[in-house]
């Protein structure tokens, strides 16, 4: 069975959920050009991921994702939140912000029976997680209106661990991928591999679809990805450009300077590793720092310093997420980049 047969789309193109910087209509538009377009939920309220999904079902028939989280939600740590925001003191004090004043809790949450929910309503072919899956009974709700289950890994063990769990297709993880790594049973980083190292092992190892994913931007790396024995491949950074992304204007501006030829995995934003464009706070605080939160509540005390910065058209305190690989990123439709990609394998 191919991945298109597997997921019911044209091409074996997945558009990665990128939470931040995209809604609905980059999903739509990707669907409708034949790939497989993601909604990243682990942001989202119930209300707002119905309405997401009822804009969703209006414009396309075709197969979409569903993206979550599954991270296990931490406990609230009052010294190691002090020891952060002392570390970000000079910061606070530049841009004239009382951290008094910043409330706590965390900006993303993990897959909870209040998303199955809403999910069940409209029954979406596709389900993606991170992290990697959510507890066994919140699982059986999805696979019961015969959900396809996708997660990543960035191991091979991480891969075993999913077959062994019955997700019907893997999508690896680069260490070239833009956003947060995937892994979830081991916070070694040395453990990572680039993407044309991870897939063939990957694919020796399991017996169901790889999806591979992180550096790939035009369609020589599509055909380069699957002549390693990939069925199909996931892509993010590159629709960050598109008409239909929510990218923000600093965040554009930033992948299209000499800015975006470098990039580094952080924890800084969030508390867990993400890759993105190095920027000021991460030459100044890292790019990894002992003193972060764990994930998500490092993103608290970083939020209104963003804003603060933004609002001077500023990105040194954004999380400016972008894999290693930003000359795919082109300003065009979702639709035009979505075929252009497919365009050398034979399927456009």
């Amino acid at each position: 069975m191919t991945l298109q047969q597997l997921l019911g789309t044209d091409l074996p193109i997945i558009q990665a959920p990128m939470a931040g910087v995209q809604g609905s209509a980059l999903a739509i538009a990707v669907s409708n050009a034949g790939g497989l377009g993601s909604l990243p939920c682990a942001m989202l309220s119930p209300d707002a991921m119905r309405r997401e999904l009822e804009t969703i079902t209006a414009q396309t028939s075709k197969p979409f994702n569903v993206n979550f989280f599954c991270h296990t939600q931490p406990e609230a740590d009052a010294e190691r939140e002090a020891i952060w925001r002392k570390a970000l003191a000079p910061y606070f004090a530049e841009f004239g912000i009382d951290p008094d004043t910043i409330p706590a809790g965390p900006q993303r949450l993990p897959f909870r029976i209040e998303a199955v929910e809403v999910l069940e309503a409209f029954e979406p072919a596709v389900v993606s997680f991170h992290f990697g899956l959510p507890e066994p009974d919140l699982l059986a709700r999805v696979r019961h209106w015969g959900a396809k289950i996708l997660s990543s890994a960035t191991t091979v063990d991480e891969a075993l661990w999913l077959q062994a769990h019955g997700v019907d297709a893997i999508i690896a993880q680069g260490i070239e991928a833009g956003g947060h790594r995937g892994h979830f049973l081991s916070d070694d980083l040395n453990a990572q591999a680039g993407t044309f190292a991870l897939v063939p092992q990957i694919v020796q190892a399991v017996k169901i679809p790889v999806i591979a994913a992180g550096g790939i931007a035009d369609a020589k790396g599509v055909a380069a990805a699957m002549a390693l024995g990939a069925a199909g491949v996931q892509v993010g950074t590159a629709y960050l450009l598109c008409r239909e992304a929510t990218t923000s204007v600093v965040h554009r501006e930033a992948l299209k300077s000499d800015a975006a030829r470098v990039t580094a995995l952080t924890n800084l934003f969030t508390g867990r590793p993400a890759r993105g464009i190095v920027n000021r706070l991460m030459r100044e605080l890292g790019p990894m720092s002992s003193a972060a939160p764990v994930f998500p509540l490092a993103a608290t005390a970083i939020a209104p310093l963003r804003a603060k910065a933004e609002n001077l058209g500023s990105g040194e305190f954004s999380p400016l997420w972008a894999g290693q690989n930003t000359s795919g990123c082109r300003e065009v439709s979702a639709s035009v980049l979505t075929r252009a990609l497919a365009g050398g394998i034979g399927v456009a």
